[in-house]
């Protein structure tokens, strides 16, 4: 994992950081959160993705994440097709349905708005699509912190299309620990700003490279003149 060093135990450091984030959200002022989804709402409509795009992926937004049901509502007014996830019961899948409103939505898995597969149609095909990504926190290398359930992390390995993490400011931590299988977002929408990072072999954090030790002759030849 990077990001971290020695015997650090990754899956308590996720745990303390997933309860840090979810602290910070739940804490924030409703007026002030409105503010800031108000921001980040503005901030994605305005993409060359998100306009570009003919389909959009999106979460359901609970109470403490980047509100999306405004978005949903303006992706269906601007005449885009959008489609939403449904948690498989017993597996670790989702299926993205299509829907017209938000009616179309009423409690699933985890007490979050769902679709009904058997009303709603399941695509198979995202081409000319945008995913709008959930995530308790992200860092400004690309990465995403998820609630530990895997879902999207196992969507993301098989979608080919531009995806787009939006988190509130106070969210954000400048590295947070992953894997080598993690694929970084695209696009990160803050209330604040828009990042797009760069592949990690060209931005690759100081704390998150490995080197190899130093041969003899290297060693040898840098005697005297370390620093």
């Amino acid at each position: 994992m990077a990001g971290v060093t020695g015997k650090t135990d990754i899956r308590e450091v996720k745990r303390n950081l997933r309860t840090h984030f979810k602290t910070l959200r739940r804490e924030m002022d409703p007026a002030i959160k409105a503010q800031k989804d108000a921001a980040i709402l503005k901030k994605v409509l305005s993409l060359p993705e998100y306009q570009k795009a003919k389909l959009v992926l999106t979460y359901v937004s609970t109470a403490i994440e980047v509100d999306t049901l405004a978005l949903i509502r303006q992706a269906l007014a601007d005449g885009k097709r959008v489609a939403v996830p449904y948690c498989v019961p017993g597996k670790i899948e989702m299926l993205f349905c299509e829907i017209f409103s938000l009616e179309d939505l009423s409690p699933g898995s985890f007490g979050v708005l769902e679709p009904n597969p058997e009303k709603q149609p399941v695509l198979k095909s995202f081409k000319d699509s945008v995913c709008i990504l959930p995530g308790l926190g992200f860092d400004l290398v690309g990465y995403r912190l998820g609630y530990g359930k895997g879902y999207y992390d196992r969507f993301l390995s098989k979608y080919r299309g531009k995806n787009i993490g939006v988190c509130y400011n106070v969210c954000l931590k400048p590295l947070l620990p992953h894997g080598r299988y993690d694929r970084m977002i695209d696009i990160l929408v803050t209330e604040k700003f828009v990042k797009r990072p760069l592949p990690i072999s060209s931005e690759q954090p100081p704390q998150a490279v490995h080197r190899d030790p130093p041969s003899h002759r290297q060693r040898r030849k840098s005697d005297g003149r370390r620093k």
